[in-house]
């Protein structure tokens, strides 16, 4: 049971008829994004002995906001593996913009081909969030996906990105960004018990505040210049978020056999 979800829901009700119209509000005002094109590619001198990531999830995975996938999260995450670890990275995305953790499971899962992947990268949590899906109906989902993933590729390492920072989404008034913002990070605070439960699995925790990518790489940008429409991240963000994430790998020597 999860007592702050409890209590957020039961200050959340009254406010539901707001929360819609407020959300009437932020669709009128933020334009139809397609995904990105090209759902992979490879990065290196070799191609034969490349390592094969997946990226699976929502929009953000999808590529929203960016006109390609070279241009996205997975092109970026590519691009900084194969600098930092001098190997060739194959990649090959599986995402749907809308998509919460149970449709990624259900409709994203069954469709992968590729048979022997090294690494497994996921980002959800956004949908989740958006749609109010409690801690427990999410916790269910994120298990399933892992066991699902688990039963079909054995021990590759499985990682889930940063949970989106909805309290930064310009796009969103402030009662949207409180009630989604305050849940996501109790989905992300699920999502860190989960992972624990199984061997190979790992999440990046770190909240993602863009007034710190600002100050940490010197950049000359706002904090609305990593959103494409205010919800979807910028190119910008998605190398940011992505480098980030290559850290993260490399740090928790999740890529030491890949060398």
């Amino acid at each position: 049971m999860n007592l702050k979800y409890i209590l957020g829901s039961i200050f959340t009700i009254p406010l539901l008829p707001l929360m819609y119209y407020h959300s009437k509000r932020i669709r009128a005002r933020v334009p139809s994004l397609p995904e990105a094109t090209g759902f992979s590619g490879h990065y290196g001198p070799t191609y034969k002995d490349s390592v094969n990531i997946l990226v699976l999830g929502e929009s953000t995975m999808a590529g929203v906001g960016v006109f390609t996938h070279d241009e996205g999260f997975a092109g970026h995450l590519a691009k900084a593996l194969n600098t930092r670890l001098n190997i060739g990275i194959k990649w090959r995305v599986y995402a749907k913009s809308g998509y919460n953790a149970s449709e990624v499971k259900s409709k994203i899962l069954p469709l992968i081909t590729q048979e022997s992947p090294d690494l497994i990268v996921l980002g959800i949590g956004g949908n989740d969030a958006f749609e109010l899906n409690s801690p427990r109906k999410w916790k269910k989902a994120v298990y399933e996906i892992i066991s699902d993933l688990k039963s079909r590729f054995g021990n590759v390492p499985i990682v889930f990105a940063n949970m989106p920072p909805i309290k930064e989404f310009p796009a969103f008034t402030k009662l949207i960004k409180f009630i989604t913002g305050n849940l996501v990070e109790m989905l992300g605070k699920e999502l860190t018990r989960v992972v624990s439960q199984f061997e190979n699995v790992f999440y990046n925790s770190n909240v993602i505040v863009l007034e710190e990518w600002v100050d940490r790489l010197s950049l000359n940008e706002s904090v609305s210049d990593f959103f494409s429409d205010g919800v979807h991240p910028s190119r910008l963000t998605y190398q940011v978020w992505a480098n980030d994430l290559s850290d993260f790998l490399v740090q928790n020597t999740i890529c030491k056999k890949f060398k």
